[in-house]
């Protein structure tokens, strides 16, 4: 089974992490999220904690299905970026064990397609010619996008440096896997399928996550809420921490607690 850490009590959070990073990253959220909430917080297989945990074949879909076997009661899924992916697939393919989705910095399909704001096919070709030659230059490259477009870039690339560094990094195998599901994924029909309350968010600044794509999603999750922080770029949780976790709260209370 794969290692995760739990800590608080209440209505449960699952958090998810994106590509090349670890659960190291939601650990300023957790600090002020856990006096209200219970939070599970899971590296995907090999990554983090669970660096050797193997899953075979390597798909989203294997992946979501080893995090449902931790799941011991329904919760709130929360997905990042490429996170945001598996969280959805979670919802879709586990729905007992899903009691919303939020994801973070993500959409259902990560690459530019006809009519369909994204990143260039081009961007991810170079990363995987990159973790060829150097797995620590591209993890640190892929910081640097993260951070594109923040006031406080600096801060917040040495910010998530830090609070990643505390785990192991993944192994280019991994890593080269990994990023194929954002090349290859595209969940925009699936995203119809969801029936859980579902909370997107974004940064209107994100290097990686076109604003574009905003409306488009609207479109097919219409029911779904969203929130945009005017001034975050991929990570608000790191860039806009204390107005993050505020909305976060909110609509967490509004949706669950309150009922």
């Amino acid at each position: 089974m794969l290692k995760f850490t739990s800590s608080g009590a209440g209505l449960p959070l699952v958090f998810i992490h994106g590509w090349g990073l670890n659960s190291g990253v939601w650990q300023p959220s957790v600090k002020q999220l856990e006096q209200s909430f219970r939070i599970i917080t899971v590296d995907l297989p090999g990554f983090g904690n669970n660096l050797d945990y193997q899953v075979s074949p390597y798909t989203i879909k294997n992946i979501a299905q080893h995090i449902a076997d931790i799941i011991d009661e329904p919760a709130v899924i929360i997905g990042w970026s490429l996170g945001g992916i598996i969280a959805t697939e979670l919802a879709c393919s586990h729905p007992d064990k899903v009691l919303g989705l939020i994801t973070v910095a993500s959409t259902p399909c990560f690459v530019e397609q006809e009519n369909w704001p994204g990143i260039k096919p081009e961007v991810l070709s170079l990363f995987h010619r990159q973790l060829e030659e150097d797995t620590q230059k591209t993890i640190n490259n892929f910081l640097k996008i993260q951070a594109m477009g923040s006031p406080h870039l600096r801060n917040d690339i040495k910010q998530l440096r830090e609070l990643i560094m505390q785990y192991p990094m993944p192994s280019k195998s991994t890593l080269d896997l990994s990023l194929r599901f954002l090349e290859q994924e595209d969940q925009r029909q699936q995203l119809k399928l969801v029936s859980q309350p579902f909370l997107r968010i974004y940064g209107k600044l994100d290097g990686l996550v076109p604003k574009a794509v905003i409306e488009q999603v609207s479109l097919l999750a219409h029911e779904s809420d969203v929130v945009i922080f005017e001034k975050a770029s991929h990570a608000p949780f790191i860039s806009e921490l204390e107005n993050f976790v505020e909305k976060l709260s909110s609509w967490l209370n509004q949706r669950f607690v309150s009922h």
